[in-house]
C-alpha cells in the first residue's frame, strides 16, 4: 500500500541522513556532460605506448618516463585508447604482460582555460586497469586503485603553469593482482632454474575469465566553473498517480549559492520545480519507469536541471547539469521482487565486457549490437557479471528499461588472506565508488558485493556482515545480494542478504553428462535455501558449454544439443518455483569469451548462447521463445507485444 505523500517525503529526508551518515569518499562523481556552463574534450584515440619490461617493472619509475616525451625514453608503438592492450599487437609478451604499462597524450588545450582563471578544468579516466598514475606536464596529479570505476583531477593549476597551453598527459597502469586487491589474485614466482628462467613469474588469478589491462573507458577534459554542483543524489516513490522526486545537490567552491532545480519531461515541460539544496518535487499524472516488456512505455526518464548561481569578490558563476531521473520504487519480500508494488520476474542474461580486439574496451558498435540481441531475446534484465560496466551501458539500459544488478570487483575471494581488514577495507571504499557512480540510475535495482566468494570460511562471517550493512548504510533504497556457490547450511553470508542468488551447474561440473540429475538436485538445493532463511531466490548462473556448429545426438557435453537440453531441464524447475519463491533466471551467459588459457577452455569460455562474434547457437532460440512467453504471462504487455515468440 502507498503511503500518504506527506509521510513518503519525510521518510526521503530521512534517507538522505542516513546517505550522509554512510559517506567515506569527499565529493561527488557526475558523468560528464555538456552544458551551457560546462565543455567536455574526449581524448579517445591514438596514444603512444611503452611496457616496462624490466625485471622489477620499475624501469619507468626509476628513471622518471613522465618527466619527458615518452619516445625519448625508448621504443614506443601505437595503442588505442579506450582498448585493453591485450590483442593489439602480435606480440604475445604484451598479450600476456604483467607489470606496469606506459600511456601518453600531448594536445594543446583551448586557449580561454588557460586565461579564464574561474574556470576549473578536470582530467576523468572512465577506469584503467588496475592501479594508475596520472601525470600532466611531468606533474602527479592522481593515482587510483581499482579498475572499473572512474577517478579525475582537477589539473587548472598546473595547465596554467604553461601559458602555450602545451599539455602532455602520461598515465602508468599496473594489471598485477594481490591477495588484497579487488579482484583478487597471487604472483607466483618459478624459482627452479632447471625449468625456469630468471625472474620468472606467472600472475595466478581465481576467476574464469581473462585478465584483460589498460584504459578501458574514455579520458577526457571536462570544465566547470569555479563555483559548480559536485553531486545530485535522487530517491524516487509515488503515490497514487503523484510521483515524488527527492533530492540532495552538493555544491563545491562557493559558501553560498541559490540553486534553481527543475524536471522537465519527454516533451519539454516543465512538471516542477524547487529552489535550494534539497527539497521534494512533486509529479502529478506521472509516467513511472517501467522495466522492459512491463509496459507499454518502458524506460520513461525525466530530465532533472540544477541552475546553480554564485558570486564572489571578483566574479559571478553560474553552473548547470541536466541528471536524467527515472521515478520508480524497489521492494522485496521473502517470495517476491517488486517495482513499483508490482512483481518483477528477472529473465535475462549475465554478461561481460568483452571482444575480439578491443578486450573489454568500450565499444559503442558492440554496445549497441548487444543491446538489440537482449531485447531480440526478450530478456528484460543482466548482472553485470564480475564487476561494474561502463556507465554508458548504464546509460543504455535507463532508457530501454533493462534492469540491472550491479555488481562489485569481488570476483574469487578464495584465499583466507583475502577476507583480513586491508581487503575489508579496500572493499568498503570500492563500494562506496559504485554506490556513488550508480546511485542515481532506475535501472539499477540492487547492489551485488561479490561473487563466489568462499563464504564458508569463519573469517566471510564479519567480512560479509560488514560489507552488507555498509552498502546498506549507503544506499537504503536498494536491496543487498551476493552470488554464492557453497553449501546453504555453510554459507556465512546468505543471512544478511535480502535476497539470495545462487550458481549452480548441475550435469556440468557436477554429475558431467547426467542431464537426468538436474531436476532432482535442483529441487532439493531450492528447497534447502528458502526453508534455512525464507528469502526470494534468483538463479544467478546456470549453463552448460558448446562449442558452435558441435553437433551430436543423443547430445553429449559440449555440443549445441546439450546445451539446450541442460537449459530445457532447468526450466523445467524455474517454472514450478516461480509460483512460489524464484524470482529471476539468469543464462550464464550471453555471449562466449575470453578466459586465461588452460585445459579445460578452447580459445574461452562456451558457455555463451551467442558466439563471441554475436551469432546465435541453438540455445539463443530456446531462451528467446522462452522469455517472449514469460513477458506474455504477466498479463501487463500492450496488445502489440502479445504474440507467441517464433522460433
Amino acid at each position: 500500500m502507498c503511503l500518504p505523500v506527506r509521510q513518503q517525503v519525510l521518510r526521503a529526508l530521512w534517507l538522505f541522513a542516513v546517505l550522509d551518515a554512510g559517506l567515506l569518499l569527499d565529493g561527488g562523481m557526475l558523468y560528464p556532460r555538456e552544458s551551457s556552463s560546462r565543455e567536455v574534450k574526449e581524448l579517445s584515440g591514438l596514444w603512444v605506448f611503452r611496457a616496462d619490461r624490466s625485471p622489477n617493472r620499475k624501469q619507468g619509475f626509476d628513471e622518471a618516463w613522465y618527466k619527458r616525451p615518452l619516445e625519448e625514453t625508448g621504443p614506443v608503438i601505437d595503442m588505442p585508447v579506450p582498448a585493453s592492450y591485450n590483442d593489439i599487437t602480435q606480440d604475445p609478451e604484451i598479450r600476456d604482460f604483467i607489470g606496469w604499462v606506459w600511456y601518453e597524450r600531448e594536445l594543446v588545450v583551448p586557449t580561454r582555460w588557460i586565461q579564464d582563471e574561474s574556470i576549473r578544468v578536470v582530467l576523468r579516466v572512465g577506469s584503467a586497469h588496475y592501479n594508475s598514475v596520472v601525470w600532466v606536464n611531468g606533474v602527479n596529479v592522481t593515482q587510483h586503485e581499482g579498475g572499473h570505476l572512474p577517478f579525475e583531477a582537477e589539473v587548472g593549476d598546473v595547465l596554467r603553469k604553461d601559458p602555450t597551453g602545451s599539455c602532455r598527459i602520461t598515465i602508468a597502469v599496473n594489471n598485477t593482482l594481490t591477495l588484497y586487491t579487488l579482484p583478487p589474485g597471487n604472483i607466483q614466482y618459478m624459482n627452479d632454474r632447471t625449468r625456469y628462467p630468471d625472474g620468472f613469474f606467472v600472475q595466478s588469478i581465481y576467476f574464469d575469465f581473462f585478465n584483460y589491462a589498460g584504459i578501458h573507458r574514455p579520458v577526457l577534459f571536462y570544465t566547470t566553473p569555479k563555483a559548480y554542483v559536485d553531486d545530485i543524489t535522487v530517491v524516487t516513490d509515488f503515490s497514487d498517480n503523484t510521483g515524488l522526486v527527492s533530492y540532495k545537490v552538493s555544491v563545491k567552491g562557493a559558501v553560498t549559492a541559490a540553486l534553481k532545480v527543475t524536471l522537465i519531461d519527454k516533451q519539454g515541460h516543465c512538471v516542477a520545480s524547487s529552489n535550494g539544496p534539497f527539497g521534494v518535487l512533486k509529479v502529478q499524472d506521472v509516467n513511472l519507469w517501467w522495466p522492459y516488456l512491463t509496459h507499454e512505455n518502458p524506460g520513461y526518464l525525466y530530465s532533472m536541471e540544477v541552475r546553480l548561481s554564485a558570486a564572489d569578490e571578483r566574479t559571478t558563476y553560474e553552473d548547470v547539469y541536466t541528471l536524467p531521473v527515472g521515478i520508480r520504487t524497489v521492494n522485496v519480500t521473502s517470495t517476491q521482487f517488486l517495482i513499483n508494488n508490482k512483481p518483477f520476474y528477472f529473465h535475462g542474461v549475465n554478461k561481460h565486457e568483452d571482444s575480439d580486439i578491443r578486450g573489454k574496451g568500450l565499444d559503442w558498435p558492440l554496445i549497441v549490437k548487444d543491446f538489440n540481441l537482449l531485447k531480440w531475446l526478450g530478456a528484460n534484465s543482466f548482472r553485470t557479471s564480475h564487476y561494474p560496466y561502463a556507465e554508458e551501458i548504464l546509460q543504455m539500459c535507463d532508457r530501454h528499461g533493462i534492469v540491472v544488478i550491479d555488481e562489485s570487483p569481488a570476483v574469487g575471494i578464495k584465499d583466507i588472506r583475502s577476507f583480513g581488514n586491508v581487503s575489508l577495507n579496500h572493499h568498503l571504499f570500492v563500494m562506496e565508488e559504485l554506490v556513488r557512480r550508480d546511485k542515481n540510475h532506475p535501472s539499477v535495482v540492487m547492489w551485488s558485493v561479490a561473487n563466489e566468494p568462499a563464504s564458508e570460511m569463519p573469517p566471510a562471517d564479519y567480512y560479509f556482515k560488514t560489507v552488507i550493512k555498509h552498502t546498506r548504510d549507503l544506499d537504503p533504497t536498494r536491496p543487498v545480494t551476493f552470488v554464492s556457490s557453497s553449501n546453504f547450511a555453510r554459507d556465512k553470508g546468505a543471512p544478511y542478504v535480502d535476497v539470495i542468488c545462487i550458481n549452480n551447474y548441475f550435469s556440468w561440473y557436477h554429475d558431467p553428462g547426467h542431464v537426468e540429475v538436474i531436476t532432482l538436485q535442483l529441487n532439493t538445493e531450492y528447497d534447502n535455501w528458502h526453508e534455512k532463511y525464507k528469502k526470494p531466490i534468483i538463479q544467478s548462473e546456470y549453463g552448460a558449454d558448446a562449442v558452435p556448429g558441435v553437433h551430436v545426438d543423443p547430445p553429449v557435453m559440449f555440443t549445441e544439443e546439450y546445451q539446450k537440453v541442460v537449459l530445457q531441464n532447468y526450466h523445467k524447475v524455474f517454472d514450478q518455483k516461480r509460483a512460489q519463491y524464484l524470482i529471476g533466471e539468469l543464462i550464464w551467459n550471453f555471449a562466449d569469451f575470453m578466459t586465461t588459457q588452460g585445459v579445460t577452455r578452447v580459445v574461452g569460455n562456451k558457455k555463451g548462447i551467442f558466439t563471441r562474434q554475436r551469432q546465435p547457437k541453438a540455445a539463443a532460440f530456446i531462451l528467446k521463445e522462452r522469455y517472449w512467453r514469460l513477458a506474455n504471462e504477466t498479463g501487463r504487455l500492450p496488445l502489440w507485444t502479445k504474440y507467441p515468440c517464433p522460433l
